[in-house]
C-alpha cells in the first residue's frame, strides 16, 4: 500500500449536498426577484465556490451589488439549512473507517465556506477526518493547490504518498496543479464523460471499488 493519506472533496464526492444547495440558491434567487433554476443546472454550477455558483445562477449582466445581495441572502439560508437534505453517499462512511483502521490519513479539501465545511464534517463524519479545510481569506480556492499542501504539510506526508479523490473537473486540475495522482468519481455532480473530457485518467463508479483503489 503506498497511500498514506487519502484527501476527498467534499460535495458529489463523500456528500450528497445537492438539494440544499439547489432549495438555497432558488430562495436567493426569489428573494431578489430572479428566475429560479432547475436542479440539474445548479449541479452542472457547484464546484468553483459559492460566489460563482452565485454569478452563474443570476442573469448575465446583473450588477455586483445586486449579485453580491443574493450571495448573502443564500449564505444565509444556506448556513441555517445546510443539513435538511444532505447525507453521506451510500458506502462512504464505512470506507472511511475502513482507510483508517489501515493507517490511512484520511482529509477534506473544499471550495465551500470554510465554517460550512467544518459544521457538515463534524456532524456526518465524527473523528474520520484529520484535516479538513474549506474557502477561507488568503487561501487560493482550488484548482489551486494551496489548500491540498497545507494538508500535505500539516499531516507531514509526501506528495508521492498521498492521493486526491474528486469528482469534478475542478479536482481533477486540483491535483495536476498539486502533482498529486487522482482518483475521479462519476456519483457526484459531473458526468464520467466530462470527468475523461478534463483528463481524469482513472474515473470509478462505487465507493467499494474506490476504497480498493486507495488500498492498492
Amino acid at each position: 500500500m503506498r497511500n498514506k493519506l487519502a484527501i476527498f472533496d467534499l460535495d458529489g464526492t463523500v456528500l450528497d449536498t445537492l438539494d440544499d444547495l439547489h432549495d438555497s440558491v432558488n430562495f436567493a434567487l426569489a428573494q431578489h426577484g430572479f428566475a429560479l433554476r432547475p436542479r440539474e443546472e445548479v449541479r452542472a454550477f457547484v464546484g468553483c465556490g459559492m460566489r460563482n455558483l452565485i454569478v452563474r445562477c443570476v442573469s448575465e449582466g446583473t450588477p455586483q451589488e445586486q449579485t453580491d445581495a443574493v450571495l448573502a441572502c443564500f449564505r444565509q439560508r444556506y448556513a441555517a439549512h445546510c443539513m435538511d437534505r444532505t447525507r453521506p453517499y451510500d458506502g462512504v462512511l464505512d470506507m472511511l473507517r475502513t482507510l483508517r483502521g489501515r493507517g490511512v490519513y484520511t482529509a477534506v479539501v473544499s471550495n465551500k465556506a470554510d465554517a460550512t465545511v467544518q459544521t457538515l464534517c463534524r456532524h456526518y463524519f465524527p473523528d474520520l477526518f484529520d484535516y479538513v479545510s474549506g474557502e477561507r481569506d488568503g487561501v487560493r480556492r482550488k484548482p489551486a493547490p494551496d489548500a491540498v499542501n497545507a494538508v500535505l504539510c500539516a499531516l507531514g506526508i509526501a506528495r508521492e504518498e498521498a492521493i486526491y479523490i474528486g469528482d469534478s473537473e475542478v479536482d481533477v486540475a486540483t491535483a495536476e496543479n498539486a502533482a498529486l495522482r487522482c482518483i475521479a468519481v462519476d456519483w457526484g455532480f459531473r458526468s464520467r464523460s466530462t470527468l475523461l473530457s478534463a483528463g481524469a485518467a482513472r474515473v470509478v463508479s462505487d465507493v467499494p471499488t474506490l476504497s480498493d483503489a486507495i488500498l492498492e
